[in-house]
């Protein structure tokens, strides 16, 4: 029974959640052989406060510099 936890910062849509689940069951049925009723996709959010990049808050960077 794969369990695959994917860690984003808040914003995704509901939307964008459903289509990454079906991409991620679907390759992980292809690739590992593994049944499709039995793959968990499990998704946590995270304020970007609440995570730290090269030292620094997410929330603390100007993304557009990178």
């Amino acid at each position: 029974m794969p369990i695959i936890k994917v860690e984003l910062w808040k914003g995704c849509t509901h939307e964008q959640k459903a289509q990454l689940a079906k991409e991620i069951t679907d390759s992980v049925e292809r690739i590992a052989k593994k049944r499709r009723p039995n793959i968990t996709v499990l998704f946590t959010d995270y304020e970007t406060e609440n995570w730290s990049t090269g030292g620094e808050l997410a929330s603390d960077i100007d993304w557009s510099k990178r």
